[in-house]
């Protein structure tokens, strides 16, 4: 029996049809904070953990982006690759692996995947990178998000924010922050989804640095913007 693929879905009704990626991890943890992430930038995202299921669902030529791991049971990210560029799969391709140095990476794009980017790797890295390729691809419907709580206007893929009319200059760390509390305005963000989104999956410094760039994001937008809910996280408020 094939296994059954794992499906995430943005929440709210999208104007277009939202950008549709699959991700292929065997690293379970990391394949669903990935898709976790993403779902929260406005894609439709799959997730498999094998190599023969990952080809076989990214040949259905359904999906708009294809996140693809080296290191696979059944198939390698390689092979894999390599029979959809050698089937006429045009699908960008992001290569994922723990590997590091030149051969690897020369490998990897010479079976035909588009971009590549070793592990551990800044969540931040990754969005960049999946927007890249959609924008080269002509298909940036979910990466050209304009969201809007009240006063407060962020541009996703121009990485722009305003405040009653008013540009704010932000680092990218800082509107890495933003980003993952304006996606979810009105709900409760933790620490831990900001870390783990913001920062690279392998940190292992002091969790309160979110409390920093919360701080910073007061500073620069408005004091009571961002809402402490104690022992939860954070939540975005619309400015008035």
């Amino acid at each position: 029996m094939r296994p059954s693929v794992t499906r995430h879905h943005p929440a709210g009704g999208a104007p277009r049809r939202p950008c549709r990626l699959l991700i292929v991890e065997d690293e379970k943890r990391l394949a669903l904070s990935l898709a976790r992430g993403l779902t929260a930038e406005g894609y439709a995202v799959d997730v498999v953990h094998d190599g023969r299921e990952g080809l076989y669902r990214a040949a259905e030529g359904t999906y708009d982006l294809v996140i693809l791991d080296i290191m696979l049971p059944g198939l390698n990210g390689y092979r894999v690759c390599a029979a959809l560029r050698a089937a006429g799969h045009e699908v960008p391709i992001l290569m994922l692996t723990a590997k590091d140095g030149e051969y690897d990476e020369a490998e990897g794009l010479d079976t035909g995947a588009d971009d590549y980017l070793t592990k551990p790797f800044s969540y931040v890295v990754l969005v960049a990178r999946v927007k890249a390729l959609l924008r080269r691809r002509g298909q940036a419907a979910g990466a050209s998000s304009v969201w809007v709580c009240g006063e407060l206007k962020v541009d996703t893929a121009a990485r722009r924010v305003f405040l009653e009319e008013r540009e704010v200059a932000l680092t990218a760390k800082e509107f890495a922050v933003l980003e993952q509390l304006v996606t979810r305005a009105g709900e409760v963000v933790s620490k831990g989804e900001i870390l783990e989104h913001v920062w690279d999956f392998a940190y292992e410094g002091d969790p309160n640095i979110v409390e920093v760039y919360v701080s910073a994001l007061r500073r620069k937008l408005r004091a009571g913007l961002i809402r402490t809910v104690r022992g939860a996280g954070y939540r975005l408020e619309e400015s008035s």
